[in-house]
Formats: C-alpha cells, structure tokens, sequence
C-alpha cells in the first residue's frame, strides 16, 4: 500500500527526537502505522475499515482509526484513502442511519439475536450519537487539511442530511421509530421497555440508546456525546454549506445550539466536592448518572473532540471527579491508574483513556508519567490493547485494537508537533 510508505517516511524524523528514550520508536512506529498495516481495505473510491479483531465497521473506531493520518493529507495515496473512509461512512449513514457497526459486503450471518432484525449489510444495530457525529467531525478535518471538495458528492449530501436529521428526530425520542431488543445477552446489550429505552423528558438534547462502549445508556440523555454533537453540527454546517444547502446549514446550527442549551439547563450537576460538574448521563426528569467511561466520547475527552475548552471551570472542576474515586471507573494499581469502563473487567484501565487524559493536560509532568505508564504496561507485545489489570499488565483484553494504537501515535505526533515531545522524554529518563 502506497500510503504506508508515505505515512512511514514522514514520521521517520521522530526517530531523532526519540535519542533520550529510544525505546519509544518501535512502540510509536508500530502504533502509527497499525490502521493502514492491518485494518485498512482499500479499493479504488472506497476504504472499508476494521475495528481490528472484528471483521466490522464501525463509524467511531474507523474516524478514530485515521483521524492522526489526516495531517498527511497533502499526499495524493493518503487523499484517496481518506477520502474512501468518508465515503464508504457516507454509504453506511444511508443504508441504516441507527446502526454503529456495518459488513464490507451484505451477510446474512448475524452475531447476535436481534429484534428488528438489521439489514444484510449492518453487523450490529445499536444507535449512538456519535457514530453520526464522528464522520463528519473527520470530512470537515480532511477538507480543512486537504483543501479538496469531490469528496462533497450527492451522496455524501444525502448521508450529512439523513445524520442531522436524526439527531433533531432524537430530540423527541418517544416519536422515534428507532427499537432495540436482544435475547440472551447480559441487561447492558439490550433496551428496556420493549426496546426503547428508560423514559426520557424533553430537554433540547438528543437521545442516545448506547454509550462508546455499546453498553446500553442508563438515562437516554449521553452528555459528552451530546457535547460532541453540538461540535458536530459545526462541522454539519460548514459542509453543508460548501455543498450550497444554506437550509441544512442553518438547522444544523439550531440543532447545536438546542443541544448545548440542553446541556447547560439539564446535564450539570453540584457536587458536594468538585462544584458543578457534567452529569455522565442524564433524563431530563431529576435523575443524572455521575461516572465517566474511558470509551471516546467522554467527560475528559471533550477538549480533544474540541467539545469543550480545556480552561472552561465546568470541565476543569468535571476533569478533577473523572480522575478521582468519586468516579466508580477510576482504577488504581500498583502500576498504572486511569480510567476505565463497565463494559471491560472491574478493575481494568484503559489505554484509550491514558491517551486522552495527556492529550487534554498542559501539565508536563502528568503527560510524561501517562506516557511512560503507556510504555510499561503493553506486556512486551508492542501494541496498546483494550485495556489491562494495573497491577498485572500481562492481564488485558483484546490484543488487536487498531483504535488504542492509533490514539497512543496520536499522543506521540502531537507532543512533536508541539515541540514537547523531547522534553517529556528527558522527563521520562529522568
């Protein structure tokens, strides 16, 4: 694959920087080059993307998977491959806009025992805001980087136009035509009340059936994924526009803006510790869910999915619960603490979750210790996984998870980027 020898040539310099602590490259570089190597199906228009041990699609691994290409984009082979991700996530968004995870081709096989039974070409139906929002966070990011727009086709308009859509369609959930059952799987894989969900008030926000992690929402209303939303019809209404369609652009527009007022009216809480903080989840009738899960989006992501500013006091005072045992997923071992999720073993951290928290700290100290825990506890495998026992790093889940690689060489570019990278590293070395 062309594009590989592309993106290996550029990160090549790094290597230099890396003199202080050379055992970093060949973790960064196996990383950074994990998604094309392994994951990437590519054919002419068209770039089909595994999640890595499953043979699916899902929209927010296979954004998360690329993102840290786009920087490349100036390259014809990395155009093109990124410019296939959009528009294979353009086809799926039309073929079922409520499913999170698609087939490369249409199966009849179906892993799972659900009712509505999903079409042919979709491998898991569980409808989450942010499998429509991460498409067009990553088209918005390629036109900026790449400067091209015939990646703007009549069907990318028709997908951008179905994804708004759905997210007003949610703001009114009992309305939805949208239902989910699943027989013989644990309570989080399913919907309650016949598949729609625990009930929900009318707040502005948009209602969410599942979390990142494809855990079922406790309350319907997902906060960092509604934040993230309100980003995403930012991104909706530059496209939008680009295409012509000032109408899209400007519901686009009220959609975020009813989103984030939403939020502020409904998915804020005072905690007795931290002040006011973001709920994780909430109902829109008195009930609010406090925890953060390590899946993106979350509570400490929101900076990096440009949600949120890092010096904003609610996201501070939030960040500070997040990583505190005020949070029931905040895990501490003997050789790493982090963040990590209901949807792995009690206990586990998340790589994912260390990536973020460094990408959304200015504080050197505390990149440099997320860095060198990332380092020590990938169990001599030289790939980040899933997330792993702190006290027993050779104990993790999934060993082939091209979105944690990804996140880990994101971490990397950007400290480079930044012109921090050899200052942490000299941190590390001590």
């Amino acid at each position: 694959m062309t594009c590989l020898n592309t993106v290996r040539a550029r990160i090549a310099p790094l290597k230099g920087e890396m003199s202080a602590l050379p055992e970093l490259w060949p973790l960064f570089e196996r990383c950074f080059v994990n998604s094309i190597e392994t994951t990437i199906q590519e054919t002419p228009g068209d770039t089909f993307v595994i999640t890595g041990d499953i043979p699916a699609m899902w929209l927010r691994d296979s954004t998360a998977q690329v993102l840290h290409y786009v920087r490349f984009a100036d390259d014809e082979d990395v155009a093109a491959m990124l410019e296939g991700v959009i528009a294979r996530q353009a086809e799926c968004i039309l073929r079922d806009p409520y499913a999170n995870a698609f087939n490369r081709e249409p199966s009849s096989f179906k892993p799972y025992d659900d009712t509505p039974r999903a079409s042919d070409w979709v491998w898991e139906r569980k409808y989450e805001i942010d499998s429509l929002c991460y498409p067009l966070w990553l088209a918005e990011k390629y036109w900026k980087r790449a400067g091209r727009t015939a990646f703007l086709t009549a069907r990318f308009h028709e997908a951008l136009r179905t994804a708004v859509g759905v997210l007003r369609a949610e703001q009114n959930h009992a309305e939805s035509p949208y239902r989910f059952s699943r027989a013989n799987c644990r309570p989080s894989d399913t919907l309650t009340r016949g598949g729609m969900g625990e009930p929900v008030g009318y707040t502005g926000m948009t209602w969410s059936g599942f979390r990142p992690s494809d855990d079922a929402c406790r309350y319907g209303y997902l906060v960092p994924s509604n934040l993230f939303a309100a980003r995403a019809m930012r991104s909706a209404a530059q496209l939008a526009r680009l295409l012509g369609d000032g109408a899209l652009a400007e519901e686009a527009e009220s959609i975020g803006r009813e989103i984030s007022a939403g939020v502020e009216a409904h998915g804020k809480v005072e905690h007795p510790e931290f002040g006011t903080i973001y709920a994780y989840e909430v109902d829109g009738l008195g009930h609010a869910n406090l925890m953060d899960d390590a899946n993106v989006p979350s509570l400490l992501a929101l900076p990096y999915l440009e949600a949120a500013d890092a010096d904003d006091p609610v996201y501070r005072a939030t960040r500070r619960f997040v990583l505190s045992p005020e949070n029931p997923y905040f895990y501490r071992g003997a050789l790493a603490e982090g963040v990590g999720s209901p949807h792995t073993p009690q206990g586990y951290v998340w790589p994912i979750g260390l990536c973020v928290q460094a990408m959304t700290s200015d504080d050197v100290a505390e990149i440099a210790r997320l860095l060198k825990t990332l380092m020590d506890t990938h169990a001599g495998t030289g790939f980040m996984h899933e997330s792993f026992d702190p006290d027993r790093p050779e104990k993790y889940t999934r060993s082939w998870f091209a979105w944690a690689n990804s996140m880990l060489g994101e971490l990397v570019y950007r400290l480079h980027e930044a012109g921090r990278l050899e200052e942490v590293l000299r941190l590390i070395a001590g």
